[in-house]
């Protein structure tokens, strides 16, 4: 890619995270990605260089392996003009949420990440001229904790994500809880799937957005600046879904565009386009545990119509969704269990400071990283390989816990579809689409402590504030546990 013949004005502020500062190009298919730091606390060109061969190196020898070929796009490091990094950077200065200025982007090694832009569809270059509609989901962990070092038998029957909703709302983070529960998305029912996708577009928070073109048109830019309106994304999408125009306008008209957005999603996350098949994987079964949480709004409703048996199909071994709790249940000693793990590596590296490297904390991130991965025992031999090889499982279950999935879709003619292309199919549409995985830099060894700490706040304001109101008959109407498995595979 020449971006030095590229006017910066063809270039457009896509979003950021904690370390990073993504812009789009208007015309191609491209991100860059700049790394960001606190002012007057630049790296030299050298540390962004090996910070960003990193980010690389984990996607493509890690995280692809982990949930396949065709869902990761780990990018390739590129070196941009630095006049054309600073006018960049004076023209998206603008747009950035107030937020997130409290870091500058990197003007001064002139590296970035070039990736494909997630928005736009990965596999069938024939329908870029087409619109393009993508929903990015960030769902969340989709598992209870199974682990014997839990202290809190509450966090055995309520997931995290929704205790988590009632200190967000206390502090200020959001004005209300989501009704959304991650198993509820996890847990392949059609019905449960449905019932959580609602509740995303109800309140989409952070973990719901929608782009038409690559332009945001629905969901958060930022904590409290969300653009939620029912009536409006309707009128989006209904060129989408009823290019014939027929139906009214109205309520009614929005219900029925919204459930078949709904029926799209739910077919995409259940469907695989890896190559990557059952038969190629090695499974291991690793505990019992529930498919249900007992705070999910869903799991309420049927107790309130006498039903106190939950339907749980199971997802697709092939799906995104499937490939992303099993890599999500690498957090197989949960936080309270890993944390004295993480404690005994901290001790090791006091006394052998030299040793952070021979360790990988930091990377490398290779095949030899890992095959570490692979080793699930549980049972503690008190050695430092057994802690790092746990605490370094953890950071990739964390990694998959905060990750997100983008479903690009493009309307599709009939006779342009075939077996090699994926197609959904609505009552007046079809699409086709490809489905990815963002948002995967290993979480930094240093937030473990901070995990430990925040997993307490947020049990403890739940049990104090929340469970205490409710109605004490619940937590015994949900008796049943479901077989739990991990599996891991190359590609």
């Amino acid at each position: 890619m020449e971006v030095e013949k590229m006017d910066e004005n063809e270039w457009k502020y896509h979003g950021e995270g904690n370390q990073s500062l993504v812009v789009s190009h208007c015309q191609r298919c491209v991100v860059l990605r700049f790394l960001k730091s606190p002012p007057n606390q630049n790296k030299t060109s050298e540390e962004i260089l090996h910070h960003l061969q990193n980010i690389v190196d984990f996607g493509k020898h890690v995280m692809k392996q982990f949930f396949g070929e065709n869902y990761v796009h780990h990018g390739e490091i590129i070196q941009l003009p630095l006049d054309f990094v600073r006018q960049l950077c004076l023209k998206i200065q603008p747009e950035r949420p107030e937020s997130r200025c409290d870091k500058d982007m990197d003007t001064l090694s002139g590296y970035a990440m070039c990736l494909p832009n997630l928005t736009r569809l990965q596999t069938y270059r024939f329908v870029e001229h087409r619109p393009i509609l993508c929903i990015e989901i960030k769902p969340k962990c989709g598992f209870i904790p199974f682990s014997s070092h839990v202290s809190q038998e509450i966090k055995h029957k309520v997931c995290r994500y929704c205790m988590h909703q009632h200190l967000k709302v206390a502090n200020g983070k959001w004005k209300r809880p989501s009704k959304y529960c991650p198993l509820d998305l996890f847990s392949g029912n059609k019905q449960r799937m449905h019932f959580a996708l609602k509740s995303l577009l109800q309140e989409p928070q952070n973990n719901l957005k929608i782009f038409k073109n690559g332009e945001l048109i629905y969901g958060c830019k930022d904590d409290q600046d969300c653009v939620s309106d029912w009536n409006e994304l309707a009128r989006h999408l209904k060129p989408f879904f009823f290019p014939s125009n027929g139906l009214v306008s109205g309520p009614h008209c929005t219900r029925t565009i919204v459930k078949e957005l709904i029926h799209v999603i739910t077919m995409t996350l259940l469907s695989s386009t890896d190559a990557c098949r059952a038969g190629d994987m090695k499974t291991v079964p690793i505990s019992q545990g529930r498919s249900y949480c007992e705070a999910s709004a869903f799991n309420k409703e049927l107790v309130r119509n006498g039903k106190h048996k939950l339907e749980s199909s199971g997802l697709p071994r092939g799906c995104l969704l499937y490939k992303t709790l099993q890599a999500q249940m690498l957090d197989m000693l949960d936080i309270e269990g890993l944390h004295p793990l993480y404690s005994r590596v901290e001790q090791y590296l006091e006394e052998f400071p030299e040793e952070r490297s021979t360790l990988q904390i930091d990377g490398l991130y290779n095949e030899a990283f890992y095959e570490k991965l692979l080793d699930l025992s549980t049972e503690d031999d008190g050695t430092v390989a057994f802690a790092l090889t746990k605490v370094q499982q953890y950071r990739i279950a964390m990694t998959a816990k905060d990750c997100s999935l983008m479903i690009a879709l493009s309307p599709c003619l009939q006779d342009e579809c075939s077996e090699q292309r994926p197609v959904v199919l609505t009552s007046k549409s079809r699409f086709t689409f490809s489905v990815s995985v963002l948002d995967l830099d290993l979480k930094p060894y240093e937030s473990i402590p901070h995990q430990y700490k925040l997993d307490s706040e947020i049990v403890n304001y739940y049990l104090k504030n929340v469970q205490a109101k409710d109605d004490p008959v619940m937590s015994t109407l949900f008796k049943e546990n479901e077989d739990c498995t991990l599996v891991l595979h190359k590609v």
